[in-house]
């Protein structure tokens, strides 16, 4: 985060997010990456910055460049597949052995998913295990993880619990040939809908970044099945019509700043 950003965040209602745990999963590239960067600045010296990805090699290249940013904020890596049992045990695993016993902050930011493939119609997904592997890893995951982390840092006086799912338009807006990924997008968003509904002591946040410039955006312009769609995000490319995921993470950063959000609601990054 530049320092323009830093002073920016910082003159806020709330400058910093607490002495936390912050859990971040597909930290290690995207938007994912930039949210390390960004959120990790504004933990209080004390506080766990937890990332979770499948790629070790390229986490360990951003432990190693927030090791030379962050005073006092202790990082974890976590490779793990969380689609599976075992990633998502050892992630919590790592989460609660390095909290310190007087966090006031738990983030847990599910920001890790995939497009699936974007290159054909509905009609043509009759295996049912290709749909549920999709799902697996974009919808049972998160649901996992996140029940998973709220049971190991329970409801006390004086936490702050605080979820997020990083969403998308097509939560809520049907793509053509884009089915698996608007069915997990819309699932997840009704899936955290439903747990602030439960837990009223959580605050769950959906925020949708807008179009990103980022590999999964170089991949629609190129992989989507549909040409008008195909189109569409080709011309939001050349036209300059992308966002940086560092002024995405900002908008995120201040929604979580000034906590002032509905919980449950969806917010678009063009909301704010």
């Amino acid at each position: 985060m530049s320092g323009r950003a830093r002073e920016d965040l910082s003159a806020m209602p709330g400058s910093d997010l607490g002495k936390a745990v912050c859990i971040i999963t597909g930290a290690s590239k995207g938007f994912g990456r930039s949210l390390a960067l960004q959120l990790g600045g504004l933990l209080q010296a004390g506080s766990v910055l937890v990332l979770a990805a499948r790629s070790g090699d390229r986490l360990l290249e951003l432990s190693g460049e927030l090791s030379g940013e962050l005073a006092g904020v202790e990082v974890r890596c976590v490779t793990a597949d969380l689609a599976r049992r075992e990633g998502i045990e050892e992630t919590v695993r790592v989460a609660r052995e390095a909290a310190p016993k007087d966090i006031d902050h738990l983030l847990l930011i599910n920001n890790a998913g995939s497009l699936g493939d974007i290159s054909r119609n509905a009609v043509s997904f009759t295996d049912p295990s290709e749909v549920d592997a999709y799902l697996s890893m974009n919808v049972s995951s998160a649901l996992s993880l996140t029940a998973s982390v709220l049971g190991a840092f329970p409801r006390r006086p004086g936490l702050r619990r605080s979820v997020v799912n990083i969403s998308s338009l097509c939560a809520l807006q049907p793509y053509r040939s884009w089915v698996l990924y608007c069915t997990g997008k819309a699932a997840r968003h009704m899936m955290f809908r439903v747990l602030a509904e439960e837990e009223p002591d959580v605050r769950v946040l959906n925020y949708a970044p807008g179009p990103l410039d980022t590999d999964m955006q170089t991949q629609a312009r190129s992989l989507t099945g549909d040409a008008q769609v195909r189109q569409s995000f080709s011309d939001m490319h050349s036209k300059g019509g992308l966002l940086s995921c560092s002024q995405s993470g900002a908008k995120l950063a201040q929604l979580l700043l000034e906590d002032q959000y509905q919980s449950g609601a969806q917010i678009d990054y063009y909301d704010i």
